[in-house]
């Protein structure tokens, strides 16, 4: 073989590894069940993994919905992901099916996981992942409440590592992306609802970076409307879970704005305030205290950002 075609070869093989190696290693901890914007916040990730911009490591599904983690699988399954692990909250007191879609997709639609009890426990899913991770590789996205999360930081060494946590999620994870709290004050559901003393815990101990998504930034991006409504294709489980929703009267994306930070073009509409930290009260409430720096920033929207833009990249990043 002449020694061009090797050099175009090795060339070929090169930007391949590169691509491979630029994907950022994503962790999501959702909760999938009393609202949409879950739905459309897990397909926008699994359509960055398409496009290679992520590598979609697994899903933490806190959640006291017994479908939820089985709705999970379905839509991982429809995005062909059908292995991608999942962890859910073992030992919860009691489950109820509070969602309006979450058991009708896990009836409607092909998954992996078939039962819940099946599902393998979420903090030795997050350790498993985590240890096997580079160091300060792993973005870890949360869009439910903590109490997983808050697990994870409070485990203890085991077979799987012989680190806390708390430690390795020091050594392993590059940021916390956290869809929760409202600024410069207020009281959003993921942070007080039903888990406070865990947020409480979570932001406290946290010392690795971390962006807060707030309500008040989602709330004025409403997505699920009939833009969506006329693009989605008729066996996708996405249209399924918001005609059953709101019949896609359209919803704020709160959930969204956590998973486009990772896009390119974010900060176009976005922008992170620092030069403070986030603090929550037990009951869950929060506030900004300015003019301490630390690891802490919360999201903003730029002043003349175009959100109805912004709602359509983030409905098209759902479509399949």
């Amino acid at each position: 073989m002449r020694p061009t075609k090797w050099l175009v070869y090795l060339s070929v093989f090169y930007m391949r590894a590169m691509v491979i190696y630029a994907q950022t290693p994503v962790i999501l901890d959702a909760d999938i069940d009393s609202d949409v914007d879950d739905v459309e916040a897990l397909a926008m990730l699994h359509h960055l993994a398409d496009d290679a911009k992520v590598s979609l490591l697994g899903l933490i599904v806190t959640s006291d919905d017994p479908y939820a983690a089985l709705c999970a699988s379905a839509f991982n399954t429809y995005f062909g992901r059908p292995h991608l692990p999942i962890g859910v909250l073992k030992n919860q007191v009691a489950l109820h099916n509070h969602s309006k879609y979450t058991k009708q997709i896990a009836q409607n639609y092909p998954r992996k996981l078939q039962t819940l009890s099946t599902a393998e426990d979420a903090t030795t899913l997050y350790r498993r992942l985590l240890a096997s991770s580079a160091d300060s590789s792993v973005i870890i996205i949360t869009i439910g409440h903590l109490s997983n999360f808050s697990n994870l930081l409070a485990s203890k060494p085991d077979e799987i590592s012989t680190l806390s946590g708390k430690a390795l999620a020091e050594k392993k994870v590059k940021k916390w992306v956290c869809m929760g709290g409202q600024f410069p004050e207020g009281k959003e559901a993921n942070f007080y609802r039903p888990d406070p003393a865990s947020t409480v815990y979570c932001v406290t101990q946290w010392s690795r970076p971390v962006t807060f998504a707030g309500w008040e930034v989602g709330e004025k991006i409403i997505t699920g409307g009939s833009y969506l409504r006329d693009r989605l294709p008729a066996g996708s489980p996405v249209r399924q879970a918001y005609a059953l929703y709101n019949n896609f009267k359209g919803r704020p994306s709160w959930d969204q704005v956590a998973i486009y930070v990772l896009c390119s073009d974010a900060d176009n509409y976005f922008e992170q305030i620092g030069n403070g930290r986030c603090e929550v009260r037990p009951n869950g409430s929060n506030y900004w205290r300015s003019g301490e720096p630390s690891n802490h920033h919360f999201l903003r929207l730029r002043k003349g950002a175009n959100l109805v833009e912004l709602a359509k990249k983030m409905d098209d990043m759902a479509i399949k």
